[in-house]
């Protein structure tokens, strides 16, 4: 079985940090999902109770916010002759789907979209509903700076619903984002 990859456009990233396009906020909702990891198919799941569909995603693709980076397969890439199918579009993105998060290499925008993305996910996950207004300021965002000074109300609130083991994890993986050393 096949499963297609996206990852955002730079147009993408731009609705994401500019609201430029105004894009329907179901669809910017999709688009916020869309991380260049997640299969389709992933994404798809945790997104028809909104009610998006497939179609939805065709239109994101049609009107340029996404872009097909590769196909995987069933098959691991340890076995012989078991290749991964890669688009053509692959070699377009190739800069936005990298391992790391952080890379000296990485752009401004590029920075600002894995902290937001970054946030998002974390706040989400170790912080529930208490991150709310956290939440609410990751959303009001413009620049790296404003993660910056996020920062440190950040990691007390994990600290204070993880424990400081999290909280130290977390502000490891925050600060190589934020470009600290």
């Amino acid at each position: 079985m096949n499963a297609s990859v996206y990852d955002k456009t730079e147009k993408g990233r731009e609705e994401i940090t500019t609201r430029k396009y105004q894009l329907a906020s179901r669809l910017r909702t999709l688009l916020v999902m869309i991380d260049g990891k997640q299969a389709a198919a992933e994404i798809m799941k945790k997104v028809t109770a909104l009610g998006l569909t497939e179609q939805n995603l065709q239109e994101l693709l049609e009107q340029e916010f996404i872009i097909e980076i590769r196909i995987q397969t069933d098959a691991t890439p340890d076995t012989p002759g078991a290749q991964t199918p890669v688009s053509i579009a692959e070699n377009t993105a190739i800069a936005a789907v990298t391992p790391e998060p952080a890379t000296p290499t990485m752009t401004d925008a590029e920075r600002f979209q894995a902290l937001y993305n970054f946030y998002n996910e974390t706040i989400k996950s170790a912080i529930g509903l208490r991150g709310y207004g956290l939440q609410l300021k990751v959303e009001r965002a413009g620049n790296i700076d404003d993660f910056r000074a996020l920062r440190q109300a950040y990691v007390e609130a994990v600290q204070k619903a993880k424990g400081p083991e999290m909280a130290r994890s977390l502000s490891d993986r925050l600060d190589l984002l934020l470009g600290k050393t």
